[in-house]
C-alpha cells in the first residue's frame, strides 16, 4: 500500500492537523506492534494515513 495521495489532494481540512494525527497514529501502531503493519510491508505511516482518510480512526484537538 502506498501513501494515499489521492485522498490527501481531496482533503479540505488543515494539512498540519492530519499530518500530526497520522504521525501519532503511526507511533501508536508501532508501539503495540499492530499486525496490519506486516501486511503493509512495514509502511506504518501510509497505513495510519489510510485509516484517518477512510475514517476508520478519528482524531480531535484537545482545548487547553
Amino acid at each position: 500500500m502506498i501513501f494515499p495521495l489521492e485522498e490527501l489532494v481531496k482533503f479540505s481540512g488543515n494539512i498540519y492537523e492530519i499530518t500530526v494525527a497520522a504521525d501519532r497514529r503511526a507511533y501508536q501502531m508501532s508501539m503495540v506492534k499492530d499486525p496490519s503493519i506486516d501486511e503493509n510491508d512495514g509502511k506504518v505511516v501510509s497505513l495510519a494515513a489510510r485509516e484517518l482518510f477512510s475514517n476508520k480512526v478519528t482524531y480531535r484537538i484537545e482545548k487547553k
